[in-house]
């Protein structure tokens, strides 16, 4: 019986033990079931793809899931497809299309007719699995290339030898890929002389006989191939007769994606052979391996674009007296790229989240997002943030899924997926997330849960009490009580509310633990909502409050906005407008306002409307406004509309173009250049420039028309020897404006020569650089004969390393990324379309390395040689007088003189003016120029704050002129154009609530950064105003935040500002305040909370025996007490030596007092010490002075009184910190006291090594009528400095014949008070055979005011009781903290020159009362 008691004991007591254990293993089975990520990606996406008819066509797509190594069996993914945005029904008996196993689609034969299209279109990979989601991959479209036909075929041509020819062959814009050409019915081997264009035309250049025959295209499609007319091509003779240079092909524009290879197109015939060469913007291209080639004769092929390719190329033909030019642009598209990819997210219900994706491309991209294969349309609950982002409010189950973000541009369309997990609320967020799952996503846990893995205990009862404490329109406020259970402390509290009528319940956490208060924004007026409240503790949630309903109030009774905004240019300055009456008006309208803006400016003008229509007059022409209107009624304005823009009508120009110049080309062409009008007086887009050009003096005018965006023509035909008049006028689409003054130039008599190669150049000047050799030369001396470029050859030894070709009009050239301290050998030949000419040779050294370059070389003209004319008899003069006046941010006025021009400045003749400008920031910036006939130019479209440097040249007929001397100009600031850049926040080390915002300056400051603005706010949406803002200084590029709430998320933008203005503001960076206080700290606070009843913590034993007590000191109570005693004893017999002695220093003989007295009134009289200087001393009024700085301060009769309270400090450096946490009062009388007594001469003189060297020059007395200044200079530091630095007594104006002809009264601690600094007053000087110099202190604001008295201070004898004193108190001194805490000295001020008996009755009775003050606190 007894054993089986035991048993069933035993029993007992191991369900006791398992009961638990069970609970918490199913607790935490619960509790930790967040299920991982799944893996969830296309391996393989379909492309683009051309088809043909009648061929198969195969788009590829697979999809795939979990991870093979730790999921073997994932689950396959089931793939569908769809066409233009619709699923395919694919019939298991349709044997055409299927979907092939790994998901691909395979249409087996394609169809496609004029009227029947079925396959092509815009395909769609769908990948589903049901326990998982549904994913989309990115779109293909699939061509189909239609029937062969040529719409220009091949026609019989003949060619002369060494010129170029086009034979046609225009196909199917589709099918040039597929289309090759046949001579001789054999395929035709293209190569660099035979080019095949983007149309399919076939190009032969440098003819040759091997090049005669029959030539026909073809074009190879699924079927049989097409083949065009045969074409025979016949070889002719050169006749060496002069051609007419002419294109046979010009290039286009086009659009081409980066990566992809283009052939410009540029054929040109003519004789003698042309020379062709290509120009982007303003520069040069020349070939380059791999990357520019030319082709045919004159096309560029570019291979592998970039963005940095596109821009506008020019294709320029030269022959002996005639230049073609042809342009076209090119646009490179950049197919999407992600820049931040969504990531996976866990939630719980009820809260927000928001998937990231930021994306970049050109064009730039679109963003649409899918979930689980659907599009996600806008709405409360699902809002596109940022035209990228998204974000889902109040969570419910069924937005688990999948999330992709589609970008899409006409240059492609990329995709990329995110995982959405909703977890139960008991199932805490997993912390840290787990690593990344696919290169396609990351991993996010969205904060703010209060789920917790592993409740042990009971949770909070409901909170109580809760109510709508503040109800807005917009916002509601909910505060409540603690629940009647909490069941733990540091409760947090969760508010769960929805829109009466939905079932998206959303959820919002308080700041910090504790806190029963919480305002809901962003709500929808007059609305009803529910609220209810959960606390949370660390077991998990608790139970939920009761639900209440609160309705938000109604807007204010304004009206609404007004519809149908409608407006309607109806000439070039006026503008009609019409609206509706506001839908909800809330009482009658009295009045519209009618707000209008110009586009580009800030200043918005408004004009009251009494209808629902009005025109605006006075408008600017062919100029865009921003139009918006608002109702008034009595309750003031109403909402407005939106914002709509208008563009007045366009109308000629008002204003002629600018800058017109002629420019002889050569004895049958004039060239001539103009800039378009002012944009203010273009009124309208510019669609051509009319020239009319008479001859002589005739009457009869030629006209010629050009394009809106050609700024130049040559104009060709005209006679030899004669004067041509021309002027210009601007088009738009409504008709000419006025014209240009006329303008005056000659042809040439005789035309250049071209039958033979150039002379020689007449000089070549070369200047050598550590890396760098500067070329500069002359053109030959036979101007008879044609140079159209610059042949420079260099190397080390050997000049046919390194080739360079210049334009003809350069006449000088830095040689760049040479070696140092090397030998190069430099030719210069000139060369025209014959060949080149006969080479000039130079040789050059590069400076070693370490050479500086000389500080009298100027570099702009270094790098500017000027240009040296060929000798003439009249050469042209330069300008002179170079002005450069600064009109604004952007446009600087350059003038100039030209001496060569009567005294009267008239120009006559057909001379022109050419500027260049150019700002050393960066230093590769290029030259620009310009033409004007006037003696001034306004340059436009600078940068602001920057410095440029302008010149001038004179150009008449052939000759042109050197550069004038330079001027040089700052454009003036205006407000900064970017924001500050690289913004980072950052967390400070050991304080959570404190953060570090770093940045960057704007990249385009245009002035000096004065100041920072930093805002931030928890709500990134929130307007402006609402933001909290911190300013910086302009030096600063980083700023400190403090007491910000834990585990909040904060939203930074950091604007800049100049002299100008504020520039525009960052974008918004985010950061996350940690959840809890650093360890360290809450270490602190947790020991220096007292301890709580019921804590396991025990009690603080402060009595005998106790082992706790301060850090480092260890023993019994005994010890801590004998330690106080000590400390309290040392400190009462400081006091009590301090005020012995001082009490000693006051009691004089009335002898010493009397002969003070005399010696006094002997240098009143005379001004200079006479009898034994030993029998006097001065007065003791250190003492007075400490007496009076215990006096309390606020107790001055006067608000003003006469003597300064604080001298302003000599440097930032005079002005000591103080700790503000110290109570001012005792403060100041701590220091008064310790400076009284640290300030105390040593009654030792200094030995004679320990002295500073400044010592000697005062052992010496002052020569009679000398004067010796009392204050510090900078070679000579003040006594307190010197004392404080060196931890000896003073010695600059002190004399060492005793410690007391000289002494210093402490000043009152300025820095204590925060007083603004007052000026001091100068020390009073002396003449005498020697003069001492006293320094003293404020008095400060003192109980009673004295007038200044001057004092004589003769030498003091030496007292035994003065020594004994003195020695008393300099152990005291000895015993006192270092003097680094000292307040700051004052500057000297005037000292009283006597004391009178009465006035030393009062001193006594004042040190009587100190002994009084002293005693008690010695007693305390």
């Amino acid at each position: 019986m007894a054993e089986r008691g035991a048993r069933l004991l035993l029993s007992l007591l191991c369900l006791t033990f398992l009961y638990p254990a069970t609970t918490v293993s199913r607790h935490a089975e619960k509790g930790t079931a967040a299920r991982p990520f799944s893996p969830f990606w296309f391996s393989v996406e379909p492309w683009d793809t051309l088809a043909v008819r009648g061929a198969p066509a195969l788009l590829n797509c697979s999809a795939h899931s979990g991870d093979p190594a730790s999921e073997p069996t994932a689950p396959q993914a089931r793939v569908e497809w769809k066409k233009d945005g619709t699923f395919l029904s694919l019939a298991p008996d349709d044997g055409r299309r299927r979907v092939l196993p790994d998901g691909s689609l395979l249409i087996s034969s394609v169809v496609h007719s004029k009227h029947n299209k079925p396959d092509e279109g815009t395909y769609q990979c769908v990948a589903t699995i049901d326990s998982l989601g549904t994913i989309a991959s990115r779109t293909a479209r699939l061509t189909v290339a239609g029937m062969p036909r040529f719409s220009s075929q091949p026609a019989a041509v003949s060619i002369r030898l060494g010129d170029s020819q086009v034979l046609a062959c225009d196909v199917n814009p589709d099918l040039v890929p597929l289309a090759r050409w046949e001579r001789e019915r054999e395929p035709l081997e293209l190569s660099s002389r035979l080019v095949q264009l983007p149309n399919g035309a076939l190009v032969v250049s440098n003819a040759s006989e091997a090049d005669a025959g029959l030539y026909r295209c073809m074009v190879e499609n699924a079927g049989p191939a097409k083949t065009s007319e045969e074409a025979q091509l016949t070889i002719l003779p050169e006749t060496g007769e002069e051609r007419v240079l002419e294109f046979l092909v010009e290039p286009l524009p086009v659009t081409k994606v980066v990566g992809a290879s283009l052939l410009l197109p540029c054929v040109v015939t003519g004789y003698p052979a042309p020379y062709v060469r290509w120009m982007v913007g303003d520069k040069l291209v020349e070939e380059s391996e791999g990357k520019l080639e030319l082709v045919g004769g004159g096309s560029l092929l570019i291979y592998n674009l970039t963005e940095e390719d596109a821009g506008v190329y020019s294709c320029m033909a030269d022959i002996t007296n005639n230049t073609i030019e042809a342009k076209a642009e090119l646009t490179v598209q950049v197919p999407p790229e992600f820049l931040k990819r969504p990531a996976n997210i866990y939630a719980h219900e009820s809260m927000d989240i928001m998937f990231q994706c930021e994306v970049t491309g050109s064009p730039a991209p679109t963003v649409k997002w899918v979930k689980n294969g659907d599009a996600v349309i806008p709405s409360d609950y699902f809002k596109i943030i940022n035209e990228h982002n998204l974000q889902v409010l109040g969570l419910v189950k069924s937005d688990e899924g999948f999330y992709q973000c589609l970008a899409e541009n006409d240059a492609g369309n990329m995709q990329s997926s995110a995982q959405l997990i909703i977890l139960e609320h008991d199932v805490a967020l997993p912390t840290p997330p787990p690593p990344s799952l696919t290169p396609d996503t990351t991993d996010h846990v969205t904060p703010g849960s209060r789920g917790v893995a592993n409740p042990t205990g009971p949770t909070p009862s409901a909170p109580r009490d809760v109510v709508a404490s503040l109800v807005s329109t917009r916002f509601i406020k909910l505060t409540w009580r603690p629940p009647a259970e909490p069941n733990g402390e540091d409760l947090t509290y969760s508010v769960y509310f929805n829109q009466e009528g939905t079932n998206r319940e959303r959820i919002l956490n308080t700041s910090r633990p504790g806190e029963m208060q919480v305002t809901i924004q962003n709500l929808m007026p007059d609305s009803k909502y529910k609220f209810r409240v959960v606390a949370h503790n660390k077991n998990g949630l608790g139970e939920s409050s009761a639900v209440l309903k609160v309705a938000t109030q109604g807007e204010v009774q304004v009206p609404g906005p007004a519809p149908n905004l409608q407006a309607v240019s109806t000439t070039p300055t006026s503008v009609t407008l019409s609206w509706d009456t506001p839908l909800t008006g809330n009482g009658d309208v009295l009045t519209y306002k009618v707000y209008y803006m110009e586009k580009g400016l800030d200043l918005e003008q408004d004009i009251d409307a009494g209808a629902l229509s009005y025109t605006l007059m006075g408008l600017k022409k062919f100029t865009e406004y921003s139009i918006r209107v608002v109702a008034f009624n009595k309750h003031g304005p109403g909402v407005s509309t939106g914002d709509i823009t208008v563009t007045t009508l366009s109308d000629v120009p008002s204003a002629p173009p600018q800058n017109l110049t002629v420019e002889v080309h050569n004895s049958k062409s004039i060239l001539v250049r103009w800039q378009p009008p002012p944009p203010g007086a273009q009124n309208g887009e510019i669609t051509g420039y009319k020239i009319r050009y008479r001859k002589g003096t005739r009457k009869s005018e030629a006209a010629e028309t050009t394009g809106g965006t050609q700024l130049f023509q040559l104009i060709d035909g005209l006679e030899r020897g004669t004067e041509y008049t021309f002027r210009v006028s601007a088009i738009t689409v409504n008709g000419s404006g006025p014209a240009t003054e006329w303008s005056t130039a000659e042809t040439f008599e005789s035309d250049l020569d071209e039958s033979r190669v150039p002379d020689i150049p007449s000089s070549l000047h070369v200047r050598p650089l550590v890396n760098s050799i500067v070329v500069s030369w002359t053109p030959p001396e036979n101007q008879d004969m044609v140079v159209r470029g610059y042949t420079i050859g260099y190397g080390i030894g050997s000049p046919h390393a390194q080739t360079i070709k210049v334009d003809y009009k350069q006449r000088y050239y830095s040689i760049e990324n040479l070696d140092p301290s090397s030998h190069y050998v430099i030719t210069l030949k000139a060369f025209n379309n014959v060949g080149e000419g006969i080479p000039v040779y130079e040789s050059a050294i590069t400076r070693p390395q370490s050479d500086p370059i000389d500080p009298d070389v100027d570099l702009y003209e270094l790098f500017h040689a000027p240009y040296t004319p060929v000798p003439d008899p009249t050469p042209m003069l330069p300008p002179v007088g170079v002005q450069a006046s600064v009109l604004s941010h952007d446009t600087i006025k350059v003038t100039w003189a030209d001496n060569s021009l009567p005294k009267n400045q008239k120009i006559t003749d057909a001379r022109y003016y050419t500027v260049r400008w150019k700002t050393n920031i960066p230093a590769n910036t290029k030259l620009k120029t310009a033409n004007t006939t006037n003696l001034s130019h306004m340059v436009t479209g600078l940068k602001p704050n920057t410095l440029y440097e302008f010149s001038v040249m004179v150009t008449k007929g052939r000759r042109t002129s050197t550069w004038s001397m330079t001027a040089q100009g700052t454009t003036f600031e205006t407000i900064p154009s970017s924001s500050p850049k690289d913004v980072t926040v950052v967390s400070k080390e050991l304080k959570p609530r404190t953060i570090i915002v770093n940045w960057q300056p704007p990249s385009e400051a245009n002035g000096k950064i004065t100041g920072y603005i930093i805002y931030y706010s928890t709500d990134v949406n929130a307007e402006v105003h609402d933001w909290v803002i911190e300013p910086v200084v302009g030096n600063r590029l980083t700023h400190q935040i403090q007491e910000l709430t834990l585990d909040t998320t904060y939203y930074f933008k950091i604007q800049a500002r100049n002299s100008k203005g504020m520039g525009p503001m960052s974008e918004a960076v985010h950061f996350r305040t940690p959840k809890t206080e650093s360890s360290d700290k809450m270490a602190n606070d947790q020991a220096n909370l007292p301890v709580k009843p019921g804590s396991n913590q025990p009690p603080l034993d402060h009595g005998f025996g106790s082992s706790h007590g301060k850090p480092g000191i260890t023993g019994s109570g005994d010890n801590h007490i004998l330690v106080i005693v000590v400390i309290i004893s040392v400190g009462a017999f400081t006091i009590i030596v301090v005020v012995v002695g001082a009490f000693l220093c006051t009691r004089r003989t009335t002898s010493h007092q009397k002969k003070k007295r005399a010696a006094s009134k002997s240098s009143n009289s005379s001004h200079k010490y006479k009898g034994n200087s030993k029998d006097l001393k001065p007065p003791d009024l250190w003492i007075h002075h400490e007496r009076l700085e215990l006096k309390p301060i606020d107790k001055s009769p006067e608000p003003n009184p006469v003597m300064t309270d604080t001298p302003i400090p000599r440097t930032s450096q005079d002005i000591n910190p103080v700790d503000p946490s110290l109570d001012n009062s005792l403060l100041q009388r701590r220091n008064s006291y310790r400076e009284s007594v640290r300030n105390t001469p040593s009654t030792e003189p200094l030995p004679p090594q320990a002295q500073p060297p400044c010592q000697a020059e005062h052992q010496h007395p002052e020569p009679e009528g000398s004067y010796q200044d009392s204050t510090a200079t900078d070679d000579e530091p003040s006594a307190s400095g010197s004392y404080c630095s060196a931890g000896q007594p003073p010695t600059t104006h002190v004399r060492p014949t005793h410690p007391l002809k000289s002494f210093a009264v402490p000043a009152n601690p300025a820095a204590i008070f925060e007083s603004p600094a007052l000026p001091s007053m100068p020390l009073l000087t002396q003449t005498g055979p020697q003069l001492h110099s006293v320094k003293t202190a404020s008095i400060g604001t003192l109980g009673r005011v004295r007038p200044p008295m001057s004092v004589t201070v003769p030498s003091a004898p030496d007292v035994p009781e003065t020594s004994k004193m003195l020695e008393d108190v300099d152990s005291v001194l000895a015993s006192l903290p270092s003097c680094s805490s000292l307040a700051p000295r004052s500057n000297p001020v005037p000292f009283p020159q006597s004391y009178e008996p009465d006035e030393l009755t009062e001193e006594m009775a004042h040190l009587e009362d100190l002994m009084k003050d002293l005693n008690a606190i010695t007693t305390a």
